[in-house]
């Protein structure tokens, strides 16, 4: 299993990367689209809106089901991944490069929303499992 160590992790299985300057990038892992199956249609938030920890930040669709994805961090989308709309399956094929949004206004990484895990925490949360 992949988990790169320069990343932050969820329990729900989102990875967050911190870009400094109180902005972060937010994606799934190479766990959660192993799960999903084929992806095949994302929905992303809108630059400009407001996101809260623990909320729905985005809706990725795979031959499966539909499954929300939640945001790990408070702040506003910034930018996102629209490549996403025309290649939904990048995220089956490089989940850690195919990132769903930033955010910015982000205070700080930790105590700023859900608990989020080392990679070594995260390995052992997927061990257990």
């Amino acid at each position: 299993m992949n988990i790169p160590p320069n990343l932050r992790y969820t329990k729900s299985h989102e990875w967050v990367q911190d870009l400094g300057g109180g902005k972060a990038r937010i994606g799934l892992t190479d766990h959660a689209q192993g799960e999903m199956g084929d992806i095949v249609f994302v929905t992303l938030p809108e630059v400009g809106d407001d996101v809260a920890a623990g909320e729905r930040l985005a809706d990725v669709e795979s031959v499966k089901a539909v499954s929300e994805v939640y945001s790990p961090l408070s702040g506003k989308v910034s930018a996102v991944n629209d490549a996403l709309a025309e290649d939904p399956a990048a995220i089956n094929n490089d989940a850690y490069g195919a990132w769903l949004a930033e955010l910015s206004d982000i205070d700080d990484m930790e105590g700023a929303g859900v608990e989020l895990l080392c990679a070594q925490e995260y390995e052992a949360l997927m061990k257990e499992a």
